[in-house]
């Protein structure tokens, strides 16, 4: 069983369902209200909870309700919480989600808590566990306690796994530390400059240069287009693809969430970065087909029964 570390985020998902994402300016009226656990952190830990890993989070919450029902609800997946402070002067995380009708979304983020986390708890955190596998992290808490928890990991031999959402521009000291960077395609793009309309050629050039920074591979996923898998090789970088899954969509807030929870656990069992990337594109794949962030991430059985039907169709 792979031991995974989640440097990252606790957000209550507050989250409104609408035919159309409203325009600056305009009020729109008849959407159904649903509050769900989530914040980008806490969704990847709960995937990779939920399809085999061990897991230990490591974050801050406010002492307030929302506090409270997000720390229930990661203990309930099985998610170690001994590091997760709780802060009493600063509210929980929360994220106001507008969804439309064909599943895409617009999310506003107040940070609260999760901003508070510091590098000396991230490294008295290290100080204390046993052994770490793979260390997962989006950009939802401050950046000192990222480039900390990526220096730590790599010195107890564990590998990097970085979301680079929500985007930022990221030293090469940190990507150095990076095994794995994986970003969407907005992402990529505002990391190098190169909007990518072409899988083929711009996703390969984008690529190409997050390489140059400093990961070892890159895996810049693209929705419906599927995933781009970039690895460091003499003379040239190998390029593979991932290919997506075809599925009715309804909520996609949380697919890359999923596809990054599921990529570290596969790692961390000792697939490839080609077999891993394919099983979290099951795991994405599903995510999609239903509501809210962590109700809409796949178990192990869910995902393995997927792709045995995939396989054979």
């Amino acid at each position: 069983m792979a031991r995974i570390v989640v440097v990252g985020s606790f957000n209550m998902d507050l989250v409104v369902r609408l035919p159309v994402i409203p325009k600056p300016g305009e009020t729109l009226l008849g959407g159904v209200f649903a509050t769900y656990p989530g914040g980008k952190g806490s969704n990847q830990a709960v995937a990779a909870a939920r399809l085999g890993g061990e897991v230990t989070m490591i974050g801050r919450v406010g002492a307030d309700a929302f506090g409270d029902q997000l720390l229930a609800a990661a203990r309930a997946e099985g998610i170690d919480t001994r590091f997760v402070g709780v802060d009493p002067h600063t509210a929980t995380g929360v994220a106001l989600i507008q969804v439309d009708a064909q599943g895409q979304n617009s999310i506003a983020v107040a940070s609260g808590a999760n901003f508070t986390l510091t590098a000396a708890d991230v490294a008295d955190a290290f100080a204390r566990l046993d052994r770490v596998d793979m260390l997962v992290m989006p950009l939802e808490t401050p950046l000192e306690t990222i480039v900390i928890a990526a220096e730590l990991a790599r010195k107890a031999g564990a590998r990097v796994v970085l979301n680079p959402a929500p985007a930022q521009h990221l030293s090469p000291e940190l990507l150095t530390t990076v095994d794995v960077l994986v970003p969407n395609e907005h992402e990529a793009a505002f990391m190098t400059g190169i909007e990518i309309q072409s899988r083929r050629q711009d996703a390969r050039r984008a690529a190409e240069q997050l390489l140059r920074s400093g990961p070892d591979s890159v895996i810049i996923t693209m929705g419906s287009e599927g995933a781009l898998i970039a690895e460091l090789a003499e003379p040239a970088p190998i390029f593979t693809q991932a290919a997506a899954f075809s599925v009715d969509a309804i909520d996609t807030t949380a697919a890359g969430d999923a596809f990054v929870g599921a990529l570290a656990v596969m790692l961390g069992e000792g697939q490839s970065l080609t077999e891993a990337a394919r099983f979290a594109s099951a795991a994405a794949a599903i995510a999609v087909t239903r509501a809210g962030a962590q109700p809409s991430l796949p178990t192990r059985g869910e995902v393995e029964a997927f792709l045995r039907l995939r396989t054979s169709a």
